[in-house]
């Protein structure tokens, strides 16, 4: 296995999880109102951050997203092998040369967050050689699986799709587990990115993708390095709703299933947020409508998001990016996190972006 093989190689250090850790304030952002109630700011991560996947690790709030552009002292991969340079001739955009490598950011209380530099990289994962987006993480077998894609391939023939790489905890360092992308084709006209791992009250763990205006979801195995067919034998199934684009996010409350999705272009103002509600996990589902999209007073293309679900709690955090108004640079885009709330039918409520982002909140220890 190149996981194992790779612990052997970095040492004592490395397989204990040994890893920089530096410390970024986001005191330029927080906000008092008065009193002693404190709130985040928005954005909350210094940089430009798209695709955020919010998750909870225990007592601490984790955020991993995608780098989307130079900001201040640029951030790089410095290891290349030959390969790698020789398929960084492929891209189609030389921004996505930039993008080679995962930061991670932490939390006890949505306000102070962690920087957890180069959580993962391609040096890491020998057939990735640019356009690392859009992670999507998992806890189970007592080890983190982070699901990435890699390569933007525009043809069945290219190298490079969703992947998968392990950790003993969720800094990293990870490492590809398979040596090769665990999605490498096009299927049903899908373009392996923007996944997501959902894992269901029954055990059943799905992984919904696609780029192109069109969405697969197949089923992982307990190994979560390989994928099981559905009942019907069907391996890639699509569920594409109305109006599609990529960005899938899918999360459950009182039984039903909430799947989520970006529509509109991602390098423009109208990139927005929209969901179904489904019985199954597989829908069908049925477009609602958008519940997040841009503001003139706040932010443009504001979408490809994740939920947070605090513990024992009807509460809920959208985090996502968005694009200042004062700019139209595609690539300058910033993570933040509002409230997301629902009526009493159990419809989501348009969300509204705010400067002042969310109150500070510290997770209770279960």
């Amino acid at each position: 296995m190149p996981y194992l093989l790779y612990i052997l190689q970095m040492g004592y250090q490395a397989f204990f999880g040994v890893v920089l850790v530096v410390m970024v304030s986001s005191c330029s952002h927080r906000i008092k109102t008065g009193g002693e109630e404190v709130y985040a700011g928005n954005p909350v991560l210094k940089g430009w951050y798209a695709d955020p996947e919010g998750i909870i690790f225990d007592d601490e709030y984790w955020i991993y997203p995608t780098y989307s552009d130079d900001y201040g002292q640029p951030d790089k991969s410095t290891v290349f092998s030959a390969s790698q340079l020789e398929a960084q001739k492929n891209t189609i955009n030389p921004q996505y040369l930039k993008q080679t490598f995962f930061n991670a950011f932490s939390s006890k209380d949505l306000i102070s967050w962690t920087k957890h530099p180069h959580v993962l990289d391609i040096k890491n994962v020998p057939w990735a050689s640019y356009s690392v987006w859009a992670p999507s993480i998992i806890r189970a077998n007592a080890k983190y699986y982070l699901f990435f894609s890699a390569n933007d391939i525009q043809r069945e023939a290219e190298q490079g799709g969703i992947g998968v790489a392990i950790a003993d905890n969720p800094a990293g360092p990870f490492v590809d587990a398979l040596g090769k992308p665990l999605i490498n084709g096009i299927k049903n006209g899908a373009q392996p990115i923007d996944q997501f791992v959902f894992k269901d009250d029954d055990g059943e763990v799905y992984m919904y993708y696609g780029g192109w205006r069109h969405c697969n979801v197949v089923k992982l195995n307990e190994d979560f390095l390989s994928i099981k067919p559905f009942d019907d034998g069907e391996i890639y199934k699509e569920i594409t709703p109305e109006n599609y684009v990529e960005g899938s996010f899918v999360f459950k409350r009182n039984g039903k299933y909430y799947f989520m999705w970006s529509e509109g272009g991602w390098m423009g103002p109208d990139y927005s947020v929209a969901y179904a509600i489904g019985d199954s996990p597989i829908g069908p589902f049925k477009r609602i409508g958008k519940i997040l999209q841009q503001d003139s007073t706040i932010a443009t293309g504001a979408g490809h998001h994740s939920v947070f679900k605090v513990p024992h709690t009807d509460d809920y955090y959208i985090v996502y990016h968005r694009r200042p108004i004062d700019t139209d640079q595609a690539h300058h885009r910033e993570t933040c996190i509002d409230r997301m709330t629902f009526d009493e039918e159990g419809f989501i409520n348009p969300v509204k972006m705010t400067f002042k982002g969310v109150r500070k909140r510290i997770l209770k220890k279960e």
